[in-house]
């Protein structure tokens, strides 16, 4: 009698092993016969949406805010030359200035600011030439090479012109070939047009009344177009010795305009 009692207790165990493993095997449910939750793997269709939720996640963008807030403190330093890929030309400048005294390097700096945010928050990397505005320099060949070692997928340099007083209007500046350059120039002038329809069409200032044609002009003799290995544009923004457009690029809801209308090109280009 015990043995056939062992046997039994033998059994009734590997049965309820068995049970056990059933239940497992067909997802479980609770005593009330609810299903346990299932735990979702990710899935190729998850992660595009969270791309799409960033649409430059994976890219690095650079910016070359003009100038900086010192230089004119240092003139030995910013006056010294460099090569700027087909001739010497200085180090930096100053920069131009409002009638009123507010400064380029201040206007370009808070542009290239709201321009970062808002292209961190869509996912990108963001290099910049220089991170404040109270030193000199980096000198403007320096600044190329600081985005080409990057290896940006594209990049601006902002300024503000200092025009004739009668004159108003952004222009966009574009590459000329020269070696460096050369595998660039078809992208940066694609670039240039998409900067120019987004400020166009984001931004209450015109095309340049005074510098340039409907826009855009070409330029062989700047070290940040002639050196560049990336795609890249220069963007006077407008003419910061022009009244109405100085009231404009004083203005931190502008500068914001201009950061948006920035984004939109930069969005744009990487789209095409």
């Amino acid at each position: 009698m015990i043995r056939h009692n062992y046997v039994r207790r033998i059994l009734l165990a590997a049965v309820a092993v068995l049970l056990v493993a059933a239940w497992a095997a067909s997802g479980g449910s609770s005593a009330a016969g609810r299903p346990r939750p299932a735990v979702l793997p990710a899935t190729p269709g998850r992660a595009a949406a969270n791309a799409s939720a960033k649409p430059l996640a994976g890219i690095i963008v650079g910016i070359d805010p003009g100038h900086n807030g010192r230089n004119a403190d240092d003139p030995s330093y910013i006056d010294h030359l460099i090569w700027n890929g087909r001739e010497r030309e200085t180090c930096d400048t100053a920069g131009t200035e409002t009638d009123g005294g507010y400064p380029e390097a201040r206007f370009t700096f808070n542009v290239a600011t709201f321009l970062r945010s808002d292209l961190q928050r869509d996912g990108a990397r963001v290099v910049m030439t220089r991170t404040s505005n109270t030193g000199v320099g980096p000198c403007v060949n320096t600044r190329a090479q600081i985005i080409n070692r990057a290896h940006a997928n594209v990049a601006i340099d902002i300024h503000a012109d200092g025009g004739p007083a009668s004159g108003r209007g952004f222009t966009v500046l574009e590459p000329i070939a020269d070696g460096p350059n050369d595998r660039v120039i078809g992208s940066s002038q694609r670039f240039g047009r998409d900067v120019r329809s987004a400020f166009l069409s984001m931004t209450s200032m015109p095309v340049s009344t005074y510098y340039g044609a409907d826009g855009i002009v070409y330029r062989d003799d700047l070290a940040g177009l002639n050196l560049t290995t990336v795609p890249k544009v220069l963007i006077e923004c407008g003419n910061m010795r022009n009244a109405t457009d100085a009231a404009l690029l004083t203005s931190a809801r502008f500068q914001r305009e201009i950061a948006r209308a920035l984004e939109a090109a930069i969005i744009r280009f990487l789209r095409t």
